[in-house]
């Protein structure tokens, strides 16, 4: 037999300092940054996309729910977890988006994971986009089917996937992608699938509060809520400014769900002041439609100014704008630098950019002025490393 050998001396995971310092070399270390309850920062990081996080009647239903119900939902939802709230919640949400039914998990992640895992079994396949965030990604590597990753935005590229294979299969997108806010041709996406009678499957996590009649999301806004061959996931930590997330479909796919998709079955379910903010935020945004418009808005006058600042932003098709940065280091310190001058903004780089170029990305609030835009613009536009403008720009 052969002799154990010790570690005791730490050795086990000395590779880790080998990858540390590679991230150094390409200046993608990434830190945590605490911040205090009462930043004096204006925020253009999060994805609070309609301003509710700290609005009056989100955390009065957040800690209503909490003194009804208490801080935890105890269980799993298939034993104890599920409330009469949650299941609230579900009805309401199926309603507003135009649903059959729909299935609440404790984060966005978790219902992407189900949906795929669950609806591509062994021998079916997962046709997905090469710009897809990283929870239907690992959805993919997690499902039985086999998965075929095609180029970004491309139909065409989803039809020849799909005409070479015999059996049940999905297509998988993103509807807006969170790194640059481009929309999925979701009607060409689901013309594609229904020419080979596959499902589709997208994540509505960046397009529900903002896109269709009252921010009833993407598929609203093109046709397809309700349509017994599409399922739609999304979260509610951004425009509802709660946490969680949701599945919405035919009822027999959420029944499956429900019996088969691990991330549900085998998880806690949803704190139920989670569930009470999200349920605050519906009431909100049905009362106050308007604020979906407002986000836009305020997304194609962040963009306006940026490009008239002579920086290289993309176009919003949601409220997400993207501005490119030279490089991971001159990102991080454009970032940095904002912040010290009194602005949050996120910091994207590889690998959570698809096409290894940094940017920093901006979320437009429903609720921030043209006063507070402007500032922003400001603030981004006297930090901008030299290579962030355009040629002749400055």
């Amino acid at each position: 037999m052969a002799a154990a050998h010790s570690s005791s001396d730490g050795s086990a995971f000395d590779w880790i300092d080998d990858r540390r310092r590679g991230r150094e070399a390409a200046g993608l270390v990434r830190t945590l940054r605490p911040r205090p309850a009462d930043s004096p920062l204006l925020d253009l990081a999060s994805n609070d996309y309609l301003g509710l996080a700290r609005h009056p009647e989100v955390v009065e239903g957040a800690a209503r729910a909490a003194r009804r119900w208490g801080g935890g939902a105890t269980g799993s939802r298939l034993v104890t977890g599920t409330t009469e709230l949650h299941t609230r919640l579900e009805q309401e949400l199926a309603a507003f988006c135009g649903f059959e039914s729909a299935l609440v998990l404790s984060s966005g992640y978790a219902a992407n994971l189900a949906a795929v895992t669950a609806l591509a079994p062994h021998g079916s396949l997962i046709v997905s986009d090469a710009g897809n965030h990283a929870s239907l990604i690992d959805g993919c590597r997690l499902a039985r089917g086999t998965t075929q990753v095609v180029p970004h935005a491309d139909p065409e590229a989803v039809r020849k996937a799909l005409s070479t294979h015999d059996g049940p299969s999905v297509v998988v997108s993103d509807t807006v992608f969170s790194v640059d806010g481009d929309q999925a041709p979701l009607s060409e996406l689901s013309n594609a699938a229904r020419e080979f009678g596959a499902g589709l499957i997208v994540d509505d996590a960046h397009g529900l509060g903002v896109l269709g009649a009252g921010g009833r999301g993407a598929a609203d806004a093109v046709g397809l809520a309700g349509a017994p061959d599409t399922v739609v996931t999304v979260t509610l930590s951004k425009s509802f400014g709660s946490q969680g997330g949701a599945v919405l479909g035919p009822a027999r796919v959420i029944d499956h769900l429900i019996n088969t998709a691990r991330t549900f079955i085998f998880d806690t379910g949803l704190a139920p002041a989670a569930a009470g903010a999200a349920l605050a935020a519906l009431e909100l945004l049905r009362a106050r439609p308007e604020l979906a418009r407002q986000a836009g808005q305020v997304a194609r006058s962040l963009h306006e100014r940026l490009v008239g600042e002579g920086l290289t932003a993309v176009a919003p098709e949601a409220a997400v704008v993207s501005v490119r940065a030279p490089s991971p280091d001159e990102a991080v310190r454009w970032a940095a630098d904002c912040r010290a001058a009194g602005l949050s903004v996120g910091c994207f780089r590889p690998p959570s950019v698809p096409d290894g170029i940094s940017r920093l990305r901006l979320t437009a609030r429903a609720d921030l002025t043209q006063d507070q835009i402007a500032e922003a613009v400001g603030v981004i536009s006297r930090t901008a490393p030299a290579g962030a403008f355009t040629a002749g720009s400055r």
